[in-house]
């Protein structure tokens, strides 16, 4: 299926017939090179999904539908709903978007088809990259979600030096740990009603989430002996069931 090209003018047509979409923003941040191949290719190969572009910048209405920050997006559409979203997307990010649409589709295909499509009960998704949780989606991504793993979650700015520190150790650590705990970064400047809620003053701050509830919050760059103690003290320690059902 060809690479479709978004504008404002086109959205609604051209995306009327499409129940699952995978949108990528192509303004003034850079894509990695390795993702724009993996998502031509995917484009290409993919069927009963539409890949488009569309370049926020020049499409002012699509950029506040987005809700396009100046950073590129990577956006999962299932009958007109977001479901999925991933800022400065990686190329190893496609297929667990391509996995979710899918099962949505199978999900809605007469049971026939279901039958014939689904031979054997597929395996879980396990998430093995940070994910971005944003005013919006925090109660989602990471309160809700720490009642199946704890979550650790990184307050982090673009322009924090210790920050970019901390990231490739967190990418390291959420592949390695992956089905045991899940990393999350929340942008400060982007998000100010997190920042506020958890009088974030210094960044980074890292936080843990289990059961619903904070259980730890430092602010500081930590080294990775340090975050690898946290993360084993996170899944080792038990949340009381009476404490986590007042946090739910």
């Amino acid at each position: 299926m060809p690479l479709l090209t978004l504008t404002d003018a086109n959205f609604k047509s051209a995306t009327a017939d499409a129940a699952a979409l995978i949108l990528i923003t192509t303004g003034s941040d850079k894509l990695r090179g390795d993702f724009k191949t993996a998502f031509s290719k995917a484009a290409d190969e993919e069927k009963g999904i539409v890949f488009a572009q569309v370049d926020p910048e020049r499409n002012r209405a699509l950029a506040g539908r987005f809700d396009y920050q100046n950073k590129s997006l990577l956006i999962g559409s299932y009958r007109g709903e977001v479901t999925l979203r991933r800022s400065r997307p990686w190329a190893s990010d496609l297929p667990d978007f391509i996995r979710q649409l899918q099962d949505a589709l199978a999900a809605d295909a007469p049971p026939e088809a279901a039958d014939e499509a689904v031979d054997e009960e597929p395996e879980p998704a396990v998430l093995d990259k940070p994910v971005d949780a944003t005013d919006a989606t925090f109660e989602t991504e990471i309160i809700l979600a720490s009642h199946e793993m704890p979550v650790l979650v990184d307050f982090w700015a673009e322009w924090c030096g210790p920050c970019r520190m901390v990231a490739p150790i967190l990418e390291k650590l959420a592949a390695e740990f992956a089905g045991q705990i899940r990393v999350a970064k929340v942008d400060t400047d982007a998000n100010p009603g997190l920042s506020q809620a958890f009088q974030i003053r210094s960044i980074p701050t890292i936080a843990v989430f289990k059961a619903g509830k904070l259980i730890f919050m430092q602010p500081g760059a930590l080294p990775e002996p340090s975050f690898r103690q946290l993360i084993q003290q996170a899944i080792e320690v038990e949340v009381p069931a009476d404490e986590a059902a007042a946090q739910a």
